[in-house]
């Protein structure tokens, strides 16, 4: 009997939670939906006749631009960070030299400098090499950001990797390039898609770097919400529906990818 209702317990405990955590989407989604009249309601209204004129309102606005930018940035830096990080993983983990444990230490530290210590040098730099409202800026400094963070994670799929089936592959003949594309890989496919989603996160949702080193022509999405914030005040269903619409290609891409992600940082977890 305590133990059913232990069960019982943890189960609406774990409703109760989701419930929280989903209710501010949930909320922004209605408030998107609204007029503003509507939105700025005080208790809030919760019937109301649906309307599509904030989102609309944001396209006209000029969105599709900085989600553009969002997207461009985001893709080919992800792709610059498996690209370098898949090798740099690979020789951390299964082949490793002396001094290893410096390299991974020195990839750590570079994740401790407060980025707001480092703007004023890479503003100065940017603008030394005409890359200031460039996304190529932006491509570069997000690759370098999620670079050390994506070999960790690697590294640590990398690891678990049983050792017979490289030596089996060796065995037979397979040299480096094809024991990495049909040895290793399909065994940490799901790791690098964890992590090639976290790398996704991260830059779409990235604003300090954006805010600082754009302007008209390679602003982000998040710099586009920062537009909302006027001496007038917030208009609460305009942005949110320009926050919908900026979470929204995240949130589908996290829901195809999550049975990958979920493998991939469960890895190694049960022997």
């Amino acid at each position: 009997m305590t133990n059913r209702f232990g069960k019982s317990a943890l189960t609406v405990a774990t409703w109760i939670a989701a419930i929280l955590f989903v209710f501010p989407v949930l909320w922004m989604v209605l408030t998107t939906f609204k007029q503003e009249a509507d939105a700025a309601t005080n208790p809030p209204k919760l019937f109301f006749t649906p309307t599509l004129d904030q989102i609309i309102g944001i396209l006209d606005r000029g969105f599709l631009p900085y989600l553009g930018n969002s997207a461009f940035v985001t893709v080919i830096s992800t792709l610059a960070v498996l690209v370098l990080g898949v090798p740099a993983a690979y020789a951390l983990s299964l082949a490793p030299v002396k001094g290893t444990s410096n390299a991974l230490g020195f990839f750590l530290s570079t994740k401790m400098l407060p980025i707001v210590a480092a703007i004023i040098p890479l503003y100065v730099i940017s603008q030394n090499f005409k890359l200031l409202d460039n996304v190529w800026a932006l491509v570069i400094l997000y690759t370098a950001m999620n670079l050390p963070l994506a070999i960790w994670m690697m590294r640590s799929f990398f690891l678990e990797v049983p050792k017979e089936m490289i030596e089996a592959g060796r065995i037979d003949g397979a040299n480096l390039p094809t024991l990495l594309r049909k040895v290793i890989l399909p065994v940490v496919a799901p790791g690098i898609a964890a992590t090639a989603l976290i790398c996704v996160i991260f830059s779409w949702t990235e604003f300090f770097y954006a805010v600082n080193l754009t302007a008209a022509r390679a602003g982000t999405v998040p710099v586009f919400l920062v537009g909302f914030i006027t001496s007038e005040g917030l208009y609460w269903a305009q942005l949110s529906a320009a926050a919908l619409l900026a979470s929204l290609p995240v949130m589908i891409v996290g829901w195809f990818a999550q049975n990958h992600l979920v493998r991939g940082l469960s890895m190694g977890a049960v022997k």
